[in-house]
């Protein structure tokens, strides 16, 4: 199976949240130490006030700091994850969705067979999830392989323009399921965040980041100049 893009924030993030559980873990345990002493404190001569603020504010400090370490993660792994795919603009990539819009009339997607299939099917669905077609898959064997849907529905018509699902059924010769993905090549033509989720725009097709499998210069074709 294809191997996603791996993402080097994760490293760094992990990192970080390990330095902030043990921040976490110090504060916690400076606050029972606290309350035990307060509990158990001599009335003829109670706690310094003085000390007993400074170390009150030196803890608020510690708070304040791993609050501000959280966002700081959260700013530093957005940042980084966007960067990374503005330089996937003007690059062609395929990433894992079954989902794409349709473009002049018509939808292409790659789908994956795990395994040879004595038999499979391919089914479009519409966006409210009914199928609009259904026909043979052009290939039977292990791999990947491209199907372009013109648009035609199962019953003769014309689909509208919007999103459109491909669902993939195989089985092999012993009738048991065999394991399918679909993707979805474009060229990057934008980067977008939305709910803090990086996402790149394969001209009308909209696909996570973290789901691209593969990324290439586009092909360049040279015309003779007479």
């Amino acid at each position: 199976m294809t191997t996603p893009v791996i993402d080097t924030t994760h490293t760094t993030n992990a990192s970080v949240n390990s330095g902030q559980i043990n921040l976490s873990n110090d504060y916690n345990t400076f606050l029972k130490l606290l309350t035990t002493q307060l509990k158990n404190q001599d009335p003829l001569s109670p706690m310094d006030t003085n000390n007993f603020t400074q170390q009150l504010v030196a803890m608020n400090g510690v708070q304040q700091q791993l609050l501000t370490n959280n966002l700081l993660t959260s700013l530093v792994g957005q940042g980084s994850s966007a960067a990374t795919a503005v330089n996937l603009i003007g690059k062609q990539v395929q990433a894992q969705s079954a989902t794409a819009t349709m473009s002049n009339g018509a939808v292409n997607w790659t789908y994956e067979l795990d395994g040879n299939a004595a038999a499979a099917s391919l089914q479009v669905l519409d966006s409210s999830n009914k199928v609009v077609f259904t026909g043979a898959a052009p290939d039977l064997t292990r791999g990947q392989h491209a199907f372009n849907w013109n648009g035609t529905t199962s019953s003769g018509g014309k689909a509208l323009a919007g999103d459109y699902t491909l669902k993939v059924i195989a089985n092999d010769s012993a009738l048991k399921p065999i394991d399918t993905n679909v993707f979805v090549t474009g060229v990057v033509t934008g980067v977008q965040q939305t709910g803090g989720q990086t996402q790149l725009n394969l001209g009308s097709t909209t696909v996570e980041f973290g789901n691209v499998t593969t990324v290439k210069n586009p092909a360049v074709t040279s015309t003779a100049s007479n």
